[in-house]
């Protein structure tokens, strides 16, 4: 049997991040120049549920069976066995690859999670349905991160803009202009949830203030997506910008990011913010083709380690 394999996008959030875990929306995008990918091999001489997992990009190489069951992979194969209603799983060999920066808000874990399951249901002959690949992901997402808002695991697994609020159907977002964002990642690993569990001891110790933030942030993403489908965009950079302060009164950013941010904004960018649970990771610049390069060489004096570029572009059968 030839190998099968499955890969998945990166993710960005747009604006939203933390407020979407409090009923808030949240705006998110692919990041398609990054990806992970899956790639699943029978193993004829295995005996069955004898799974060889092994991830190069990070030095692992271990059987299923030795994984602790906490482990995010175990359990996202153990529920997918469980959807299958499968006795046991036949032996295969599992590779991950991954150029998706860990830990840097660009949903490295959910891509992951998302390749594997349609690698491994498609190896078994039952291939998932977005919305169930979705769900799966979300589970593993939960071992990651705690309480995960289901943004990572849907815009990822759709490929496509996003606009999400927890709990309702997400609706996908046809943008009318053409736009460009420059991600820049700090070098710092942002510790998604450290940070998210500090913001909701935060939100508890002092709920007014941390709901009106909340919404805040909410009323800045309605505003970017009526923009974004029906313009004018101009006003989309300086709500972005706005979002980053709103995000430093959540006590997300560090001066790391705020440096990045305010070197974009200089060199051209028409808005700039954090992206992700902060304290680390990537910030994003809204840029046009004039400005990218004096923007680039100024995130890359500022400290950036890498530059991503993702564009936002209207459906070819948009008018």
């Amino acid at each position: 049997m030839p190998a099968v394999s499955a890969h998945a996008p990166g993710k960005t959030i747009l604006c939203g991040e933390h407020a979407v875990v409090y009923g808030q929306p949240a705006i998110a995008i692919p990041v398609t120049q990054v990806q992970a990918k899956a790639i699943v091999m029978a193993n004829p001489r295995g005996s069955a549920n004898q799974i060889r997992i092994t991830a190069p990009d990070i030095q692992f190489d271990d059987y299923l069976e030795n994984l602790p069951e906490t482990h995010p992979i175990k359990q996202l194969l153990l529920k997918l066995q469980n959807l299958l209603q499968l006795s046991h799983f036949p032996a295969f060999d599992l590779k991950i690859h991954s150029t998706i920066p860990i830990a840097s808000g660009m949903g490295s874990g959910a891509a992951v999670s998302v390749a594997i399951v349609r690698a491994v249901s498609t190896f078994l002959g039952c291939p998932m349905s977005n919305e169930q690949v979705s769900s799966l992901a979300f589970e593993a997402e939960k071992s990651y991160h705690g309480t995960p808002s289901g943004i990572d695991n849907t815009v990822i697994t759709y490929a496509r803009p996003i606009f999400f609020i927890r709990g309702q159907p997400f609706e996908t977002l046809h943008v009318r202009q053409p736009l460009i964002f420059l991600i820049a990642n700090s070098g710092i690993k942002s510790e998604t949830a450290t940070v998210v569990g500090e913001v909701r001891q935060a939100w508890q110790n002092d709920p007014n203030r941390y709901e009106a933030l909340f919404h805040a942030i909410g009323t800045l993403t309605i505003q970017i997506r009526r923009r974004l489908e029906r313009g004018p965009t101009e006003e989309i950079g300086s709500f972005l910008t706005a979002n980053h302060q709103l995000l430093q009164e959540l006590g997300v950013s560090c001066p790391e990011l705020d440096e990045l941010v305010n070197a974009a904004l200089s060199a051209g960018a028409q808005g700039a913010k954090l992206t992700g649970a902060g304290r680390g990771g990537n910030i994003l610049a809204l840029v046009t083709e004039d400005t990218l390069a004096p923007i680039s060489s100024a995130l890359r004096a500022a400290g950036a380690t890498n530059l991503y570029l993702t564009n936002l572009m209207p459906a070819t059968n948009e008018t």
